[in-house]
């Protein structure tokens, strides 16, 4: 049985992180199952807490030897609750990746992917060999690279989803926030290309250019004075009623609905006790703000704030959509869905606190991938 080299996660009840990287044996694929050499797995935001939960990285130490790979990191002071799902468990990290099939179950399904270039959807992309059922796979075209193809799930599928999600639920328009993410820029191009209004809420002047370029209409900058007149304006001009939020945190939640609410009842007449009555939703799939969601409740009656995870709208739509998703996003990985790399990693370098700390600042127009074949 071959070995292979995977990166594990645990945080113990006591507090502390260990991040290691350990020897484990490849499974041998079942009928409906394939062996995937993994050439390519990025790095993304919905990866880190996993790796790190809620670990003070800041004071992490590394100790690297022939018997014994661990980074270490004490966790925030009363934050084990968090997580308490998964204290003391040895978890495998990365959720997707990208390489070539070396081995093969019985089934047709399986035989037909050896030798192909796929992307897999894991949970455990951060080792060198990885076993996973042919559902869990995407096939791409000939002549596709692994690291062309290592981002095709998450970002792709999530910013389809959304979209998907808004026809679903009665919506016609869109507001995303972090907007100039890899993710938002997807986003961007699919709502331009299928005439879908988005809004756009970033931070800075220089996310509003990167999103300007690619030709976003909406364009709302959080920092400015007049954000909450902008985000106001936009709205109206959209009928935007369904928003994805990927920081969390603080009150961008609460002034969506506001504006939300703003404009759906400007135009209510008589005894409007309730609010407007169109229903006003977002979705938190983000958290890169950990403090508290603030709702200043100011938005009526008719509204609604959940969650949104890829695998649930997977689950929601039929395998013949699933396959119809695949098929765009392979087909478009070098335009719509085309990722860009900062910097290829080593095992090592991954778990290095230097290195930990430049991928966990999650900044605009970086992006880092781990690369196995680089050795441990």
């Amino acid at each position: 049985m071959q070995r292979n080299n995977q990166l594990f996660s645990n945080i113990s009840s006591d507090g502390q992180l260990e991040f290691s990287l350990r020897e484990v044996d490849v499974p041998t694929p079942k009928a409906h199952e394939v062996v995937v050499r993994v050439e390519a797995a990025p790095i993304n935001p919905s990866d880190m807490w996993p790796m790190f939960g809620p670990a003070n990285l800041a004071a992490a130490t590394l100790e690297y030897s022939d018997d014994k790979k661990i980074m270490s990191a004490p966790l925030f002071p009363g934050m084990a609750s968090r997580v308490s799902s998964r204290l003391d468990q040895v978890l495998p990290v990365g959720n997707e990746g990208a390489g070539t099939v070396i081995a093969a179950g019985e089934s047709d399904a399986a035989q037909a992917l050896m030798g192909k270039t796929v992307a897999i959807l894991s949970g455990a992309t951060y080792a060198e060999y990885c076993c996973v059922p042919v559902q869990a796979c995407m096939a791409h075209n000939d002549g596709t690279t692994a690291k062309q193809a290592a981002s095709s799930f998450v970002n792709p599928l999530t910013a389809l989803g959304m979209v998907d999600t808004m026809r679903m639920e009665g919506h016609t328009a869109l507001i995303h926030t972090a907007a100039a993410s890899g993710l938002g820029q997807m986003l961007n191009k699919i709502c331009i290309a299928e005439d879908v209004p988005l809004v756009n809420i970033v931070r800075s002047q220089e996310q509003v250019d990167i999103l300007t370029e690619i030709g976003a209409k909406y364009i709302c900058n959080s920092s400015s004075d007049s954000f909450k007149k902008d985000l106001l304006k936009a709205i109206d001009e959209t009928g935007a009623t369904l928003a994805f939020d990927a920081i969390g945190g603080g009150e961008l939640v609460s002034d969506i609905l506001t504006a939300m609410e703003r404009v759906g009842s400007k135009d209510a007449v008589g005894f409007n006790t309730y609010g407007s009555p169109s229903n006003k939703q977002v979705y938190i799939y983000g958290g890169l703000d950990f403090s508290p969601t603030i709702l200043n409740r100011a938005y009526g009656m008719s509204w609604g704030i959940g969650g949104f995870l890829l695998m649930q709208f997977l689950g929601k739509i039929t395998p013949q959509r699933v396959a119809e998703l695949h098929k765009r996003v392979a087909d478009e990985i070098d335009t719509t869905f085309a990722s860009n790399f900062t910097e290829e990693l080593t095992f090592k370098q991954a778990m290095t606190p230097s290195y930990v700390a430049k991928y966990n600042a999650k900044k605009t127009g970086e992006k880092f991938l781990i690369n196995p074949s680089l050795g441990v």
